[in-house]
């Protein structure tokens, strides 16, 4: 990684913010669609239920462990652009979301056509902060961990990974809908293709 204060970290710091920031607002066009909630938020809430725990106190929980977990079985190294995951995108999140001009889907066509607009930011994002090379959030790391692992592309990956999240999720008895389902067999996909237009690495890991 460039040292602190060289104009090369500024520049890497200034593409992971974008990247942040997009990944939040992909997250926020998501919420907005009210057509279900990804795997993961679904999985959280289902969790939340069970356990009594507040939703940000399991994401973050789940978090920590998905870091722990890539960092030991897969050696994916966390770094500045981890921390910057789990602390920012919600904020932006929530900052986007009470804006009066953020779009509301009210019905089923423009939900889910507001749903996909959401997966495809959230895939850019995602390229975007990665390719930053600070390191990457506990899913997208995890993912790309276990991808390296196993040999399995990126895309069929991220197909399996949120498959078991949503069934636990329906388990545990998250909120599941259509935004779920679509999320978890069409995110692999985008988040490939992504990777792939800008020529980012699937090690996650810092440099």
């Amino acid at each position: 990684m460039p040292k602190l204060r060289s104009w090369s970290f500024l520049r890497y710091l200034t593409h992971l913010q974008v990247g942040l920031f997009l990944f939040g607002l992909g997250v926020a066009i998501l919420l907005e669609a009210q057509i279900g909630l990804d795997p993961w938020s679904a999985f959280h809430e289902g969790i939340s239920a069970q356990l009594g725990w507040s939703f940000g106190r399991v994401s973050q929980a789940a978090g920590a462990l998905l870091i722990v977990s890539s960092w030991f079985a897969f050696e994916v190294r966390p770094g500045i652009g981890t921390v910057c995951n789990m602390a920012l995108v919600g904020p932006w999140i929530d900052l986007l979301r009470v804006q009066a001009w953020f779009p509301e889907a009210t019905n089923r066509v423009a939900g889910t056509l507001q749903f996909l607009l959401g997966m495809l930011v959230l895939g850019l994002g995602t390229a975007v902060y990665i390719g930053a090379r600070m390191g990457a959030g506990p899913r997208d790391g995890f993912v790309l961990g276990l991808s390296g692992k196993s040999g399995r592309s990126v895309r069929r990956t991220r197909i399996e990974v949120e498959l078991v999240v949503l069934g636990v999720a329906l388990l545990m008895g998250g909120s599941i809908g259509l935004g779920t389902v679509l999320f978890a067999l069409l995110m692999g996909p985008i988040m490939q293709t992504s990777l792939r237009l800008f020529r980012v690495s699937n090690d996650p890991s810092p440099t």
